[in-house]
């Protein structure tokens, strides 16, 4: 941010949500095929950028799985293009009439779908949700105000650049997506001031949320950590257990759906040895409390207090025995982060028991939690998963980014 006040980003993004309020569909469809086509072109550019951010981060140590989520390569930049196009072809949201009726007075009441304003979105590493974001905010007719992290600079720089000459081509202002840099002592100042945007979206870990919802007079739309669970019951099915747990932990270990917890009923110790031993077979390494360890002969890490708490993002997982199903809720409760949790049963009744009482945005049977993603739930792509109780939870797609206003008609009608 440094020669970029805060005043200049609130009146930027003011100006330009007045030019976005007045652009119809098409138009905004327009500018997401122009966007579309632009990454395309610009795909060795992109590349050549994202190389140089990986290269620091191989540099610098940084985790194989954080490496993996900074990485583009042509499969995920393809996947990007088409997030854009899936977005551009879903319904458009703003206008939609949600409530429609004519009051005791004569005054005809309509209740409709209107864009948030501006949204400030604060992400780590993650170059795809430059694109994502600005995709969907587009659409839903709302400025995107974009700060991600310095460990994908230059990804960031390049993919923006896209978005912008995207925006200019079909006469929509460049400034209905702006790039935000700075410190995190810039970042404190920005949110601090409520005139900076309408709403903020953390997209990290649970430091980055707490940081956000600490200093931020900006409304927090939590999208943060996801501490994990998946849950084998009495009626598990060992085949499908093997193949949940392997997905949900090894398919991309370091994403917020990645499952960071194993638990297992006290009454299926059987199922330990198969599943853990597949898990280590993928270079897992495996934590667990004193029952698991007593009924396994695997080389497993005592599991301490501390890891059950953890969001790893790593090949790392803890296992824990419980005695039963309340008992596995019971340890949800007391240490997920509200994002995704997984049962795996062959019981309709412990189903619906495990969906009922566990309090996450996204609750799975008999599936991996690697599916709490908008592109794999129809959504085209996603802000976020939402982790908050307000306004939304679970994944945050089009209608998300929208609020509603009254729209009153009369006929010359004055109150008593």
């Amino acid at each position: 941010m440094s020669t970029t006040t805060n005043a200049d980003i609130s009146n930027r993004g003011r100006v330009a949500a007045r030019a976005l309020r007045s652009a119809d569909t098409d138009l905004r469809d327009a500018a997401l095929e122009a966007i579309a086509k632009e990454l395309e072109q610009n795909a060795v550019e992109i590349l050549a950028a994202n190389a140089e951010d990986v290269a620091t981060a191989l540099a610098t140590d940084t985790a194989t799985s954080l490496v993996d989520r900074l990485t583009l390569n042509d499969q995920r930049l393809a996947a990007l293009v088409q997030s854009v196009r899936d977005v551009a072809a879903l319904a458009d949201p703003v206008g939609r009439v949600v409530e429609d009726r004519r009051l005791h007075n004569g005054l005809e009441l309509s209740k409709v779908r209107v864009p948030i304003g501006r949204v400030l979105v604060v992400y780590e590493s993650r170059p795809n949700v430059t694109v994502d974001v600005a995709a969907l905010c587009i659409k839903s007719g709302n400025v995107a105000l974009l700060r991600g992290s310095a460990a994908a600079a230059n990804s960031n720089a390049v993919l923006g650049d896209a978005v912008r000459a995207g925006l200019v081509s079909v006469g929509l202002p460049a400034d209905v997506v702006i790039s935000i840099e700075g410190s995190r002592d810039d970042l404190g100042l920005l949110v601090a001031d409520a005139n900076t945007a309408d709403i903020v979206v953390p997209r990290g870990g649970e430091a980055l949320k707490d940081f956000l919802l600490e200093r931020s007079r900006i409304p927090v739309l939590a999208a943060a950590g996801g501490n994990c669970h998946v849950y084998l019951d009495r009626d598990a099915d060992t085949e499908m257990a093997v193949a949940i747990v392997l997905n949900a932990k090894v398919q991309r270990p370091g994403v917020c759906n990645a499952a960071e917890t194993l638990l297992v009923h006290g009454e299926r110790l059987d199922l330990l040895e198969p599943v853990l031993g597949a898990l280590q077979a993928e270079g897992v390494e495996l934590r667990g409390c004193e029952r698991t360890r007593a009924a396994v002969d695997l080389d497993l890490i005592a599991a301490t207090d501390a890891d059950w708490a953890t969001e790893y993002l790593d090949l790392i997982l803890a296992v824990r025995v419980v005695d039963d199903l309340d008992a596995a809720i019971e340890h949800i409760d007391l240490y997920a982060t509200g994002h995704s949790e997984a049962i795996v049963t062959n019981s309709i009744d412990a189903a619906r028991r495990f969906t009922d009482g566990v309090d996450s945005a996204c609750v799975y049977v008999n599936a991996s939690t690697r599916f709490t993603d908008g592109g794999e739930y129809g959504m085209g792509a996603e802000v976020g998963n939402s982790t908050a109780r307000l306004h939304v939870r679970g994944p945050i797609g089009l209608e998300d980014l929208t609020t509603t206003k009254y729209v009153v008609i009369g006929t010359g009608q004055t109150r008593g």
